[in-house]
């Protein structure tokens, strides 16, 4: 049966979709856990990946060598960069870029090398359900959601999604000198995090299908250590387990149908 492998950067954002695996056997490769099991029907394979592109990529190496993966999905949080990029926005890619990779004068800023790509297109067809499950969520449970995890700490104002592109750099936004340089390189990104980009050229390297959405815990400024902070322990899990087990429910359906959706091109 296809597998869909799902990965997060720290435990908070991926412990309550781990919650909802039934028969889940634990794997330990290159100090990283790997949880194989079922979602909603869907045999997936759920890793916490730890922080920054070498990490990210390292594990989804392994999701594909090791598990097979048929597509991978990244989740967790991320600091809004576009202003109308709201706390409790969340955001699904349809591109990635490394904000700070910069070969030049060989290759062109922030082109891969080698590769001759700057931007990585994600999988329309997972994005999208991705969008319409984080749709489904922010209109109808985010609110009561979050005020109960947070016992009423935390308050959403309208939260809404987004799709554009989002950057990825190994640094943790929280200055207007760092967020300037984003810009600079990305004058359309509506986030900043520390991950997606590299597992998408690793998907695009095997020719996986990949998808991306990120759950806006801070406006990476001064204040993003202590937002991300609170988001991630009184927020994170809240929208995991209110978007995520209906992707894996859609996805699952359509791969029955149709087979796995083909990667990005």
């Amino acid at each position: 049966m296809p597998t869909l492998a799902i990965l997060a950067a720290m435990p908070d954002e991926i412990q309550a979709l781990l919650a909802a695996m039934t028969g889940p056997r634990r794997h330990l490769i290159g100090r990283r856990e790997f949880h194989e099991g079922a979602i909603e029907g869907v045999d997936c394979v759920i890793a916490m990946a730890r922080i920054g592109k070498a990490a990210a990529a390292a594990t989804t190496v392994t999701l594909i060598r090791e598990f097979d993966a048929d597509a991978v999905l990244v989740a967790g949080l991320a600091g809004g960069v576009h202003a109308e990029v709201r706390v409790g926005d969340v955001v699904v890619a349809d591109t990635l870029m490394q904000y700070d990779l910069d070969a030049s004068p060989i290759f062109p800023p922030y082109e891969v090398p080698l590769l001759g790509m700057t931007r990585f297109g994600a999988c329309p067809e997972l994005s999208g359900m991705l969008r319409r499950s984080a749709d489904r969520f922010l209109a109808q449970d985010a609110a009561g959601a979050i005020a109960a995890a947070s016992e009423g700490r935390l308050r959403l104002d309208a939260p809404r999604t987004h799709r554009g592109l989002i950057a990825t750099g190994d640094r943790f936004v929280k200055c207007e000198q760092t967020m300037a340089a984003v810009r600079a390189a990305a004058p359309d990104a509506l986030c900043v995090e520390m991950e997606g980009a590299a597992v998408a050229q690793v998907c695009h390297e095997f020719e996986r299908p990949f998808a991306v959405i990120r759950t806006i815990s801070d406006r990476a400024d001064t204040t993003a250590d202590a937002d991300f902070s609170v988001f991630l322990t009184q927020g994170a899990g809240a929208y995991a387990s209110g978007i995520l087990p209906g992707v894996v429910r859609d996805w699952g359906a359509a791969h029955a149908k149709a087979g796995p959706p083909p990667p990005a091109r």
